[in-house]
C-alpha cells in the first residue's frame, strides 16, 4: 500500500516536471541565431543611396538583408536587400524554425502571435530569393523579417510580384528591393505582443546606379486579388506620403523628385 502511494507521488511529480518543461520550451526557448560563421558569409549589402531613411532609428544589418525595426507595431517598416542573378538557384533548403531576431534591441516579436491568428507569416525577405546559400536563407526566418499577410494575397498576387521582380532581374541583372507593411494607427492586431496587421503592403524595385537609377513602386491591399500586378503601380511618393519613410534620401533633390513623382512603366516590361 505505502508502496504504491509512493509510486502515485513519484509519477506524479514527473509528469509535473514534464508538464513545466514542456511550458518552458514552448514560451522561453529559442534555438541559436542563423548568422553564418566567421569566413562562410557571402554578404550583400544594399548600396547606401538605394537604402530608405529609418523612422525608429532601430537599423539592423544582416549578412543578406538589412531592416528597420518598429517596436511600436512589431515588425520591421521595411525591408532592403539586392538581389542577383546568381542569386535565383532552385538549390532545396529545409525550411528552418522561426526565431527572434537577436540583433533587434526591443526584441522581435515571437512567432506564437501568429498561431491560430488565420494570418501567414509572410516574409518581406522572401526565403525563395535566399537559397543561395544555407545561412541565408535561414536568415529570412528571423521574426523580424515577417509580417501577418491574408494568405491567399501572399500565396497569389503578393507571389506574383515576387515572381515578376525574379524575371526582371534574370532578365536585366542586379535590382534593390524594398518591401514592408504601412504601418498606422488604428490596425487589427494579433497575440499576446499585439503584433500589427497591415491593411497595405508596398514593394519598391529599383535598378542601375545613383547616376543612372530606374524605380517602380507598388502599393497592394492585402487581401486576395485577381488583377494583374500591373494595376497596383503608384508612384514612390505615394508610398512616402503612407509610410513617412523617405526613399532614395541620398540621391541630389532634382533626380530624387523626378524619381518619385512619375510612373515610368517604359522601364518596366510586364
Amino acid at each position: 500500500m505505502r508502496k504504491s502511494v509512493k509510486n502515485r507521488t513519484i509519477y506524479t511529480v514527473l509528469l509535473f516536471i514534464c508538464v513545466l518543461g514542456f511550458w518552458f520550451f514552448e514560451n522561453f526557448y529559442t534555438p541559436d541565431t542563423y548568422t553564418s560563421p566567421s569566413g562562410q558569409s557571402i554578404q550583400t549589402e544594399m548600396p547606401s543611396f538605394a537604402l530608405p531613411s529609418s523612422t525608429t532609428g532601430a537599423i539592423v544589418n544582416h549578412d543578406y538583408y538589412s531592416l528597420s525595426y518598429s517596436e511600436t507595431f512589431e515588425q520591421a517598416e521595411w525591408v532592403a536587400y539586392t538581389l542577383e542573378k546568381a542569386h535565383l538557384t532552385y538549390d532545396e533548403r529545409k525550411r528552418p524554425y522561426f526565431i527572434e531576431d537577436p540583433k533587434v534591441k526591443s526584441k522581435s516579436a515571437d512567432w506564437r502571435n501568429y498561431k491560430r491568428s488565420g494570418y501567414d507569416r509572410g516574409h518581406l525577405c522572401p526565403a525563395g530569393d535566399r537559397r543561395f546559400s544555407e545561412f541565408a536563407y535561414n536568415e529570412t526566418f528571423y521574426t523580424s523579417n515577417v509580417s501577418p499577410q491574408n494568405r491567399e494575397f501572399n500565396a497569389g498576387v503578393w507571389n506574383k510580384l515576387e515572381n515578376k521582380t525574379r524575371q526582371w532581374v534574370k532578365k536585366n541583372g542586379t535590382h534593390f528591393v524594398i518591401t514592408g507593411g504601412v504601418l498606422e494607427e488604428g490596425l487589427e492586431e494579433i497575440g499576446d505582443e499585439d503584433v500589427d496587421v497591415p491593411e497595405y503592403y508596398y514593394k519598391i524595385i529599383a535598378k542601375g546606379t545613383a547616376e543612372n537609377l530606374k524605380a517602380i513602386a507598388f502599393l497592394m491591399k492585402n487581401r486576395p486579388s485577381s488583377k494583374s500586378v500591373q494595376e497596383f503601380v503608384v508612384t514612390i511618393d505615394e508610398v512616402e506620403k503612407r509610410t513617412g519613410i523617405d526613399f532614395f534620401k541620398e540621391l541630389p533633390d532634382k533626380v530624387e523628385d523626378v524619381l518619385e513623382s512619375e510612373i515610368q512603366i517604359r522601364n518596366w516590361k510586364f
